[in-house]
């Protein structure tokens, strides 16, 4: 088992995750964070920390997809381990539906 970011972190990108992981496995997109599946520990001290509720262990149903996007971009963006402010509008898209779909971004974010 592993953990991964699902699509409640796109256009949020809270970072409280990334201030409470141990082993600094989360990288950076230009509006979501992922989680490499390789190198998470699956402590889960992460999960309980994000405010959009975005990261789930991979056995959790329709969780597929995302364990996909999480191994794929993790070796494509930069690592992250420190915790910066999320985007000023981050609150606006919390808890809106089908952001994958409307705004998922490819580019890699700035990283450490």
């Amino acid at each position: 088992m592993t953990y991964v970011v699902s699509e409640e972190c796109i256009k949020c990108k809270f970072m409280d995750c990334v201030d409470v992981c141990p082993v600094d496995c989360f990288y950076e997109g230009e509006n979501m964070l992922v989680i490499h599946p390789e190198e998470c520990i699956d402590c889960g001290v992460c999960e309980p920390e994000c405010p959009a509720e975005a990261i789930h262990p991979d056995t959790k149903d329709g969780m597929e997809k995302w364990l996909k996007i999480n191994t794929e971009y993790a070796d494509k963006w930069p690592n992250i381990t420190i915790m910066r402010d999320s985007p000023e509008d981050a609150e606006d898209f919390n808890g809106e539906e089908n952001k994958f779909e409307k705004y998922f971004s490819e580019e890699p974010g700035e990283g450490d």
